[in-house]
């Protein structure tokens, strides 16, 4: 029997679980950061995943998975994901493994972005209210490297990219996080990213221009890795960046991570002793990767954000109390 459409279901429905950094429109969920998700479970036979396609130049990369299968890759190159089952109760994870850095993502009228419409369900299907997340809340903010870029291979574009695979995406899921991964390559403190992204401190606090990032609360802990991209960093502009992110989240705790390169690590640590602030670490990485753990020299490989997260994760658990589950 072919699909016959049911209930529709919006993209802010309750029974639909976004994580990651989502800007709300009408009738629309928009992220152009990889490592976002989409969750939701129901009963029956299956479903149409929405999407709006209009006027994007480069597909977007994501990974669906239904109930306990495999990772499916999925390019949103048309607006209907369909989703066909056995009958029963199923569970769907969508993340975004990529939204390329080479094309505007940040402008609205976007050339890649997610843009999420809700869902439709067949005549036999209904949707199931899910478990709302019950761990830490936990952002990150970096560039290529927290996206994931080059993670699969030397491949500059999304087919190299997988925002799952990177440090960020593997720390928050060690500590069950609800996380925001925003990363934006070639962005600094003061250099502007690819995809007419602006710098890291004109970029904090928006999903992308136009739509600010509302929080219901502080996260627990923010997490920053920006300045390799930087052909210049002073002390003084990364504390101005600092105290940027404590002036709009007075209770997290705030951990600066210097590029897994070396660069600015001095500077760095140098800006956090200078804002002062006991909620406020510096996490020294200069020692956990080598060349040999990257794709291209710069990007780690798969092998070396795993190595990069499991240096991070007892650092955190030292510096903000959290637990890995």
């Amino acid at each position: 029997m072919g699909f016959l459409p049911g209930e529709v279901v919006a993209p802010g429905d309750p029974r639909v679980l976004l994580e990651g950094q989502w800007g709300m429109g009408p009738g629309v969920a928009t992220t152009v950061n990889s490592g976002s998700r989409i969750s939701f479970g129901f009963a029956g036979t299956g479903v149409q995943v929405l999407f709006d396609t209009e006027g994007l130049t480069v597909a977007p990369h994501l990974w669906v998975r239904v109930d306990d299968g495999e990772p499916r890759l999925h390019l949103v190159e048309g607006p209907v994901l369909e989703l066909s089952v056995e009958e029963g109760r199923h569970t769907v994870e969508i993340v975004v493994k990529d939204v390329n850095e080479f094309v505007n993502r940040w402008n609205p009228p976007f050339e890649c972005a997610v843009v999420f419409a809700g869902l439709v369900l067949d005549d036999r299907t209904s949707l199931r209210l899910g478990a709302q997340p019950g761990g830490p809340r936990i952002e990150f903010y970096g560039d290529s490297i927290t996206q994931g870029v080059r993670a699969l291979s030397a491949d500059p574009e999304s087919a190299g990219a997988d925002g799952t695979r990177s440090w960020a995406y593997l720390t928050a899921r060690a500590f069950g996080a609800s996380a925001h991964q925003v990363g934006f390559g070639r962005q600094g403190v003061i250099k502007p990213g690819n995809g007419e992204v602006p710098p890291g401190p004109e970029s904090f606090g928006w999903n992308f221009a136009g739509s600010r990032a509302e929080r219901i609360a502080d996260p627990d802990v923010v997490v920053l890795n920006l300045g390799v991209n930087d052909d210049t960093l002073s002390v003084a502009q990364y504390a101005d960046y600092v105290r940027q992110v404590r002036a709009a989240y007075p209770s997290s705790k705030i951990v600066a991570v210097s590029p897994f390169s070396g660069k600015y690590a001095e500077e760095i640590e140098a800006a956090v002793k200078v804002v002062d602030d006991p909620a406020i670490a510096y996490v020294p990485t200069t020692d956990w990767i080598g060349p040999d753990d990257c794709t291209d020299g710069l990007h780690p490989s798969v092998d070396g954000h795993a190595k990069i997260a499991d240096r991070l994760i007892p650092a955190l658990e030292r510096l903000t109390g959290l637990t890995r589950r």
